[in-house]
């Protein structure tokens, strides 16, 4: 243990230069060989062995990750690289790339500086390189690029010098072509698109630990030639020690990620919408770690020993052990019970961790994956986007009732370490539904809580969840208290997508100061006197007060939202969430005497006008759909496609892509459902393919009823519909 003790004194020893810290994920699409590359830096580094690098997986520490061989939860490490003559330590997050778990790469991108984003050489950009290289960009995170499985061009595809080159150079131009979409309106990002020449990109082999850059090349004078002579000849284990992947690649973050002194300058304003001009602002900029303690929490796991750890980077001040720190949304403080770094899988406790690290800490029991956790009130970091909402639910119970109360309280840990799962717990019934963004997320969870926590339970079918929206405007529409002494006007019309979009990235909402919301709201096209009256937000529709010196609105007003609230979770058609709706209040008339306009008046008129309103403005079921694309050998791709027309899916585009045939389309999620069973034994299990969640559409015209109906039963809801309610 003599080795690993040095690491860890060494590490703490760096951690207090913020100029020699990186702080760095890895990012790509699922199977590109992220894990296996982190497993290779830890071997350069020294904190797993050499031989078992790649075998080992060090990174995926649960059991059900070693099974299905992809990562599941984003893990952390840290390490420690010489260059140049001085020792940096390099903080790193390994994110999964299956895009079920992509709240997980989003939430890690918070708390690194750099993104090493990994592309296969042979398969090139894919759907998911393009999504975890914009969630790196919206959070202000400097890419760089390792193109892995260049050993494959050598030996499966035979491709010589100059082919291969043109294949990696279209590699680098297709990343760059996504960098610079993505960031040609952000102002504070200069040209971050990667290059050869500049020592941004490197190239090798995770499996067999060789790399290669641009700088590298002239350090050692292998250049691609070498490469494919030694290749061929079966040499790798020369080849490893001629030019070793690990060097390569941390040499690239030393030099070409920014240090946390550079980076939080230009990250704070992003991240954080508070006073600029404060003192707070300034020590978040400068990463003194002698001014107040800022830690965003962005990770939240479990430990068997400590209890719940949670990870997350340290902006300003220091941690210790025994502080009493506000949790963002909660009252009181907690007390830190210890504090630590990640090195390789485990933890290491440590005196104290300043800013610019990414920290372990145990004894925050309010935090959750997102919270901001300081040493003075705050106002906290915006709150992490998570790009897809859950569009598929389950029903869980425990077998035996002795273990209810342990399954709450596991459903409840669940919801903390991951907020892209929903958890809505029924204590009468029992039953408990956990809601996530696709079939493989929910049933690792529910593995993981049979496994992990020893409770046997039986699951329900997966159940799509669907959402409510309008199709057309309306005129007014009166609500009526049942006392009959209060009258609400309102009329509802569809907002704009671009709106919508706003408001789903967090471009848009009530925590931003009024004119920022206002001008916001004017780009994405709402006209100039409808954005200065938004009264509310909810989900992502606006409710406008267009209303003119009614007495007793004000003190009404909470009552309103609260009825508007309650109309829009659970819409008319089948009690499904309302999306995407522009609610205004045109008039009101109140009962002067506030014992005639309480809850019971003033709540069911709001819900029961508002629901007039979406029935008369053709108000539809939308279904969640998914983007779709299979890879697929040539022989199969009529059954392949078939696939996806068969589920009321489209196809809309086939290309060839090397030997494969790509094809691409979009199907409802409620189809998709069993699909991989389905395109295996339709290929023979040849195709590999992935889905991305992509929004709601309505369903078409035919279906509505039938799918209506059929939700209202199992909701155990009347099955008339509401009158006037016409297809």
């Amino acid at each position: 243990m003599g080795r690993r003790k040095k690491i860890v004194q060494e590490c703490e020893r760096l951690m207090d230069n913020p100029e020699n810290i990186r702080n760095i994920a890895i990012a790509a699409h699922v199977d590109h060989g992220k894990t296996t590359l982190t497993d290779n830096l830890l071997a350069g580094a020294g904190m797993i062995s050499e031989n078992t690098a790649g075998q080992q997986l060090a990174m995926d520490t649960e059991e059900d990750e070693q099974e299905r061989g992809i990562t599941i939860d984003a893990a952390n490490v840290s390490m420690t690289h010489e260059y140049e003559g001085t020792n940096h330590l390099i903080n790193l997050i390994d994110t999964p790339g299956h895009v079920d778990f992509g709240g997980d790469v989003t939430r890690a991108m918070r708390a690194v500086d750099g993104a090493m984003v990994v592309v296969d050489a042979v398969e090139g950009a894919m759907p998911q390189t393009e999504t975890v290289v914009r969630q790196a960009l919206r959070e202000g995170v400097k890419p760089t690029l390792f193109i892995n499985k260049v050993d494959r061009l050598i030996s499966e595809l035979q491709e010589g010098p100059q082919e291969m080159q043109e294949r990696l150079m279209s590699v680098i131009a297709d990343v760059n072509e996504l960098i610079r979409g993505m960031t040609e309106d952000m102002d504070d990002i200069d040209d971050w698109t990667v290059s050869v020449e500049e020592g941004t990109v490197a190239f090798g082999s995770a499996l067999y630990k060789w790399g290669v850059s641009m700088p590298s090349m002239q350090a050692t004078g292998i250049d691609f030639g070498d490469i494919i002579e030694l290749e061929r000849n079966g040499e790798r284990q020369e080849l490893h020690e001629r030019t070793p992947l690990s060097n390569v690649v941390l040499d690239m973050v030393c030099e070409h990620f920014p240090n946390p002194v550079d980076a939080q300058p230009r990250r704070i304003p992003r991240i954080w919408r508070g006073d600029a001009e404060s003192e707070l602002a300034e020590t978040m900029r400068f990463v003194d770690d002698e001014g107040e303690v800022v830690f965003m929490v962005t990770d939240i796991s479990m430990d068997p020993h400590a209890g719940e750890i949670a990870t997350g980077r340290v902006f300003s001040g220091t941690l210790e052990k025994g502080q009493e720190l506000y949790v963002s949304g909660t009252a009181g403080k907690n007390r830190l019970q210890s504090v630590g770094l990640f090195m390789g899988g485990e933890r290491e406790e440590v005196g104290h961790v300043p800013a610019g690290n990414i920290a372990a800490v145990t004894g925050l029991r309010d935090a959750i994956a997102g919270s901001t956790v300081s040493s003075v009130e705050m106002t906290p970091f915006e709150s992490i986007e998570h790009i897809s909402e859950p569009v598929i639910t389950k029903s869980v119970e425990a077998k035996s009732m002795d273990d209810l109360p342990k399954l709450i309280q596991t459903l409840r840990q669940v919801s903390k370490e991951d907020p892209t799962i929903q958890v809505t717990i029924n204590e009468d019934t029992g039953e408990h539904l956990i809601s996530g963004q696709g079939e493989l997320h929910l049933e690792v969870i529910t593995q993981r809580i049979e496994r992990n926590q020893g409770i046997p339970v039986n699951t329900g079918e997966p159940i799509v969840v669907y959402r409510e929206a309008v199709r057309g405007a309306t005129e007014t529409v009166e609500g009526i208290s049942p006392n009959r002494h209060n009258r609400f006007y309102l009329t509802v019309e569809p907002l704009s997508e671009d709106i919508v979009d706003q408001i789903r990235l967090g471009e848009v909402s009530m925590d931003m100061p009024e004119q920022e919301r206002r001008e916001a709201l004017q780009e994405s096209g709402m006209d100039k006197d409808t954005s200065q009256n938004v009264e509310h937000i909810f989900g992502t529709n606006v409710f406008i007060d267009d209303t003119k010196g009614i007495q007793h609105l004000n003190e009404t007003m909470e009552l309103v939202i609260e009825g508007l609230e309650e109309a829009l979770d659970e819409g008319p058609l089948a009690a499904e969430p309302v999306q995407g709706t522009l609610i205004r209040l045109n008039d009101a008339r109140l009962h002067e005497d506030t014992i005639h306009r309480g809850p019971a008046q003033v709540i069911p008129a709001v819900r029961q006008a508002v629901h007039r309103a979406l029935i008369h403005a053709r108000v539809s079921l939308m279904e969640p759909i998914q983007d779709v694309r299979i890879d697929v050998p040539s022989e199969h791709m009529g059954a392949a496609s078939g696939e996806i027309q068969g589920r009321r899916g489209r196809v809309d585009d086939m290309y060839q892509e090397g030997d494969l045939m790509v094809i691409e389309g979009i199907a409802p999620v409620e189809e998709m459902i069993g699909f991989s069973s389905d395109i295996r034994s339709a290929t023979e299990g040849r195709a590999s393919w992935n889905t991305e969640n992509a929004g709601f559409r309505i369903m078409s015209d035919n279906l509505q009823r039938e799918k209506i109906m059929e939700i209202r039963e199992r909701k155990g809801m009347k099955l008339e519909l509401p009158e006037a309610v016409d297809y």
